[in-house]
């Protein structure tokens, strides 16, 4: 028997950081992420996000990647908004986005810090807290 538990939190925008999730549809967005994920074997532990960006704390399985996992995620939600005709134009999730490990003493702080996304983006852009991800995890360094 397999004992895999690898915990990653995936951070993504939309098109050009768009702040077009409103309140009403970042929650049709959510709850139908959240679906998808059971359907295909994804266990998604916690979701949440801002106008535009959404933050996702996954468990990955011995035989799941990361960027498939992803994939699945940011594609199909993105499909799905689509077919229900929720906006009036496109909606794409930007092609880039964050995947960092979690350290299983640190899940609950990171759970936390999902949930409360509203409160933290009172006082901080998503381009502040995306600059502070890549900068904090060294993706700056390898990207610059």
């Amino acid at each position: 028997m397999l004992f895999v538990r690898v915990w990653v939190h995936l951070i993504w925008s939309t098109k050009n950081r768009e702040p077009i999730l409103t309140n009403e549809l970042r929650k049709q967005v959510i709850t139908h992420i959240k679906e998808n994920a059971g359907k295909k074997d994804i266990f998604l532990d916690s979701i949440n996000g801002a106008s535009d960006h959404v933050h996702v704390l996954i468990s990955l399985k011995a035989d799941q990647m990361i960027a498939k996992v992803t994939q699945l995620l940011k594609g199909e939600s993105s499909h799905w908004v689509n077919s229900e005709k929720s906006i009036h134009s496109k909606f794409e999730w930007q092609d880039e986005y964050i995947a960092i490990s979690v350290s299983e003493s640190k899940v609950e702080k990171v759970r936390e810090y999902i949930k409360n996304q509203e409160e933290h983006h009172r006082t901080k852009t998503f381009a502040e807290e995306y600059e502070e991800f890549l900068n904090r995890c060294g993706f700056a360094i390898l990207s610059g």
